[in-house]
């Protein structure tokens, strides 16, 4: 079967209104299978509330803590009031990375239209932030303090781009990360089923590069999560 078959987006409920195609698709039924699992994952990793905590317990603790020191290390005590945002973000990444290491699921976040949304919120609520705590001070950000004048011309510019082109390295980063990675496991499992008896070593690096997935999936959400924060220190104390 073709490795990028898996990609592809079909519907499982066709709804056309007028021109527009608003069918329900398998990207959309994994976003919610995402959403259903985030939130069965808190309400029975915080039912219990124990002195000593459960397997599910710890691994939502452990979730928390590790977007708070986030937070902590890259926004200081300015960002806890942001942490639902961060940590939201995270979480829908990290579930969405995991879904699709399951056989037959679909993974949303190897889509360039999912991660480009993802990033856009980011970079329109930094934006919005921005300017709503600093006014038109915001755009001193494209002018670092104790610049000479005369390399404003040239460095101002530069500064623009790459501010724009926040949200399109957030989006390819995460996108072209799932899709290699989820195209790579197919290629192998095709060797293996092609070579019968003799495709052990195939399996075994199957194996290996599905360990390895798991890592990259867990890997991306953490670092769309730490840029967010990078950003959002920016906005916040415009460095």
């Amino acid at each position: 079967m073709d490795p990028l078959h898996q990609f592809v987006v079909s519907p499982i409920f066709q709804i056309d209104v007028g021109t527009f195609d608003l069918s329900f698709t398998n990207s959309s039924l994994a976003v919610f299978v995402s959403v259903a699992l985030i939130y069965a994952f808190f309400i029975l990793g915080l039912s219990k509330k124990g002195l000593i905590p459960d397997r599910l317990q710890s691994f939502v603790e452990i979730s928390y803590e590790l977007i708070a020191d986030l937070i902590n290390s890259n926004i200081g005590a300015k960002g806890h009031r942001y942490f639902p945002f961060v940590f939201s973000i995270f979480i829908f990444i990290l579930f969405g990375n995991l879904l699709g290491m399951i056989p037959h699921m679909f993974t949303f976040t190897s889509h360039i239209i999912a991660t480009f949304t993802l990033a856009m919120v980011v970079f329109v609520f930094v934006t919005s932030l921005g300017i709503y705590l600093h006014g038109l001070k915001f755009f001193t950000l494209f002018a670092p303090a104790g610049l000479p004048k005369f390399l404003f011309p040239l460095l101002i510019p530069i500064e623009m781009i790459s501010y724009l082109s926040r949200p399109i390295s957030l989006a390819v980063r995460l996108f072209a990360n799932m899709m290699a990675g989820h195209t790579m496991i197919k290629v192998f499992a095709g060797f293996s089923a092609m070579l019968g008896a003799l495709g052990i070593a195939p399996i075994a690096m199957n194996v290996i590069l599905t360990g390895f997935e798991g890592v990259i999936a867990i890997l991306q959400a953490y670092v769309f999560a730490i840029l967010t924060c990078v950003y959002l220190n920016d906005a916040i104390h415009l460095h």
